[in-house]
This record gives C-alpha cells, sequence and structure tokens, in this order.
C-alpha cells in the first residue's frame, strides 16, 4: 500500500517565503546528516536500544487485544484509562480522531464501542465527578503504567478500586480490570500476577511517548470500537516508505531538518495546528512528543547545551480569532506546523439567504479556504510554515502520521545530538514529589525541600507575597 499523507514545505522555502526562508543548499547540506541520523536510529533498532519502529510489525497483539474485547465487553458501558502522560495522551489522541465527535452521547446502539473517559489528572474534584457519573458495574478500568509505580497513575487506582470493590465486591474486579505495564517487574505487574488480572506489557524499550502503537493506546481504541489492525497498517505502510525513501524524499527526516534549521535561525517555537477538531487531541500528544524528548539540558556527550523547541497546539479556524494576530505580527520567533484534511467525512451545506455568499458554500469550502487564506497570510508575512496534508481521516492515516511524527522525533535528536528517549528533568520532580509524600527511599530530597521552606517557602520572604 502507497502512502497518503503528505508533507508540503515549501513555505518554508526562500523562493516562496523570500528572505529568512531556507534556501536549497541550505536543506541539501544537512543530508549528510540526516543520513547519519538514519543509520544510528537504524543501529539503536537493531541492538533493541529503542523498540517503537518495531510496533507496527507485531500482528499477534491486536489478536490478543481483540479476545480480550470480546470477552471483557458484554454487558459494559464505559472504559476508563488511569494513567498520565504516555499513558493517557494517545488514547485521547485515537479516540477523538477515529471515534464520532460525540461519541459518549449516544446510544448503546448508535455506538461502535464502549464510551471512553481518561482521567489524566489528580485534580480531587475532577476524579470526584467521575466517579459521581460513573456506574461501576458497567465499567472497564484500564491502569497503565510503564513502571509500575508512577504516584498519579496508582493514586487514582486506589480511589477508582476501593469504589469499585464496593460496588461489584472484592471477588468480581478481575471482570472490571485490566493492567498495562511492564512484562515483568513493578508494583502493577506484581498486582496483575497475584489477582490473576487481565494484563497487557509496555514493552521495555519503548517509551511511554512513543507507546500509542502498543497496548498501551490499542487497547482503549479496540474496546472504544477502533479498527486497531487498520491503524497498525497505516503504521506499517509509513515504516515501510520512511526505510526506502532517500532522506531528500523522507518527510519524517525533512521535518526534522526544517525544525533543525529554523531553531539556529531562532524560531524556536513550533505551533501545531489542525483544520479539523478531531485532530486536536494528536497536537496534544505531539506536545508531549517533542517536547520531552528534546528539551534537554545536556547533550550525548555530556555538554551543557539547554536546547529544545518549544511546541505549541493551535486549532483551526478557532484560534485565527486568539492567537493568529501573534503568529502573523509578533516576534519572529514561530514556526507553524499545519493539519490540513481533504475530504472530511461528512459534507455541510450552509442554507442561508439566497443572496448571501456563503449560501453558495459548504462548512466543508469554509474551512478549507480559512486554512488556504492562513498559510497564505503567514507566508505573507515572512512565517515560514509547512503542512502535513490527510486525504482523509481514517485509521490508516492516522496510523501513519503517528509513526511519521515519532521517527521525525529521533531524527531530530540525532541533529540535536541529545538523547531523545529519556527524561532525566522530568524523573528529578517525581523524586520531590515521592519524597513530600513520605516514600521510603527519598530522604536527601526531603532534607532539600525541608532546607529550601526554611530559607524560602512558607512565608519566609513574604516580601514578595501580595
Amino acid at each position: 500500500m502507497v502512502k497518503q499523507i503528505t508533507l508540503d514545505y515549501g513555505n518554508v522555502m526562500e523562493k516562496v517565503l523570500g528572505p529568512g526562508g531556507l534556501k536549497d543548499e541550505e536543506l541539501r547540506m544537512i543530508f549528510g546528516r540526516l543520513q547519519s541520523a538514519r543509520d544510528n536510529i537504524e543501529r539503536m533498532v537493531r541492538e533493541g536500544t529503542i523498540g517503537f519502529p518495531a510496533l507496527p510489525d507485531n500482528q499477534q497483539l491486536p489478536e490478543e487485544i481483540k479476545k480480550v474485547v470480546r470477552k471483557m465487553s458484554p454487558g459494559k458501558e464505559n472504559f476508563v484509562v488511569i494513567g498520565i502522560g504516555g499513558s493517557a495522551l494517545g488514547n485521547i489522541a485515537l479516540f477523538q480522531a477515529l471515534n464520532h465527535p460525540y461519541h459518549n452521547w449516544l446510544s448503546r446502539q448508535q455506538r461502535t464501542g464502549l464510551k471512553l473517559f481518561v482521567p489524566d489528572n489528580v485534580d480531587p474534584d475532577y476524579l470526584a465527578g467521575l466517579t459521581e457519573i460513573l456506574n461501576f458495574r458497567r465499567t472497564i478500568f484500564n491502569v497503565i503504567s510503564k513502571s509500575g509505580t508512577t504516584a498519579e497513575c496508582l493514586a487514582n487506582y486506589f480511589v477508582l478500586r476501593k469504589i469499585l470493590e464496593k460496588k461489584v465486591g472484592p471477588k468480581n474486579i478481575q471482570r472490571h480490570l485490566i493492567i498495562t505495564t511492564d512484562p515483568k517487574k513493578g508494583f502493577l505487574r506484581q498486582q496483575a500476577l497475584k489477582e490473576k488480572i487481565v494484563s497487557f506489557p509496555v514493552p521495555e524499550n519503548v517509551g511511554g511517548r512513543f507507546s500509542v502503537l502498543s497496548a498501551v493506546g490499542l487497547v482503549s481504541a479496540a474496546f472504544c470500537g477502533l479498527n486497531i489492525d487498520k491503524i497498525l497498517s497505516g503504521a506499517r505502510t509509513m515504516a515501510g516508505y520512511l526505510r526506502e525513501a532517500e532522506v531528500g524524499k523522507n518527510p519524517a527526516a525533512l521535518y526534522a531538518a526544517i525544525n533543525y534549521l529554523y531553531y539556529y535561525k531562532g524560531r524556536r517555537i513550533v505551533v501545531m495546528m489542525p483544520y479539523s477538531s478531531r485532530l486536536y487531541g494528536l497536537a496534544d500528544w505531539y506536545r508531549q512528543l517533542w517536547a520531552e524528548s528534546l528539551g534537554k539540558k545536556f547533550n550525548r556527550d555530556g555538554q551543557e547545551v539547554r536546547i529544545g523547541p518549544t511546541p505549541i497546539k493551535a486549532l483551526g479556524v478557532t484560534d485565527q480569532h486568539s492567537q493568529l494576530q501573534l503568529y502573523i505580527e509578533g516576534p519572529a520567533d514561530k514556526l507553524l506546523v499545519f493539519l490540513s484534511v481533504a475530504k472530511f467525512g461528512r459534507v455541510v451545506k450552509i442554507t442561508g439567504p439566497s443572496d448571501h455568499y456563503l449560501s453558495k458554500a459548504t462548512l466543508n469550502k469554509l474551512i478549507q479556504s480559512e486554512e488556504l487564506a492562513s498559510r497564505l497570510a503567514l507566508t505573507k508575512a515572512g512565517c515560514p510554515n509547512l503542512t502535513f496534508v490527510l486525504p482523509e481521516i481514517s485509521p490508516q492515516t492516522i496510523g501513519e502520521l503517528i509513526y511519521l511524527l515519532e521517527m521525525a522525533t529521533a531524527y531530530a535528536g540525532e541533529l540535536f545530538g541529545v538523547n531523545a528517549f529519556d527524561q532525566p528533568g522530568v524523573e528529578t520532580g517525581k523524586k520531590l514529589t515521592y519524597a513530600l509524600l513520605g516514600r521510603s527511599g527519598f530522604e536527601k530530597e526531603l532534607a532539600e525541600i525541608a532546607a529550601w521552606q526554611r530559607n524560602f517557602g512558607s512565608g519566609s520572604l513574604n516580601q514578595y507575597q501580595c
């Protein structure tokens, strides 16, 4: 199958954008580094250092997932993902892109699968509100944490499990629980083994933000009625194309290169702006992928570099009326990335007065015209922008786009010279949280916090309070 997504990057080139745009030779000069990046990525895959590129090839996993869906779905209405970050955002992205926009409001007969809820925060009002609307007897909970020790995930799990036990009885909770975690270790893996809870593994060499094409994202997708075989097929199609394409025709490599080159031209903010509400969740997922992978204090040689583009999400046409003014006339520090849909799933005619210009149009024509107008306005203002064009929103194209962006992130990590697959800054915050909650083994961090509070916190510098 031929890939369906195309990358239009003409509006970043000097021939179109004018002064400040990339010259052809600037882009060609980086092709050698892109080839080296490709070689490094392929080596890491062969050595087993990274595993996300191989996820689409696992054709046994979807069969195992579908078997569990057939067994557990009857009589159920809701599917709750208990996770955060990479254990949540991909689930939301798939659900929003591929399900009916108001899926959770449809009747069971109208819906293709279960309703989805993803309480991806430990806001007490947020979680308590969910417990007030759920019928626990008709709900399945998928607890997702690669480490099996994520504080936020476990906290929400403990709260929801306690209620579940009261509603269905401790002996029946296995009918309502799935655990997705490390295949061998961690608290959740031990729970799954001890209580014989259905479980799926998160591959050890796949980080959370790269895991949407594993059980992390596919389980909820299948329970909510999506065709996970086609999602993986789309990813395999893109993987095959990227393996064979020369770097100058490789959309993942070119996207990484354009971002890298513009970073050093001072455009260090990347705005992903889908012109489809269904793709807004994907822009949210991309923010974590790009930020957590590329925002690093040290490069691979241990030198302090403090590097990384800042990803922002926007929505067309909504944010034409809130952010576009800044992008066109504000600081020249942004690169715009549009997600464009050639054919929407429905055609909606505008039925106004016969003499009104809008009456000759459709909402489809209007949103596509506004997208084109925004791209042209940005280009005229000298703001570089590029566009991923999806012929339609389908499991195939979403699988393609996810794989493309993940591989582009790997390429960008190589160009910036950083490890795109760790997140040491996040780990610092986790350790401090554990210390504040009294977890054993984090006494050093607790002492640091106490010293800080004595010197700077709890009102000691009340001249800075108002």
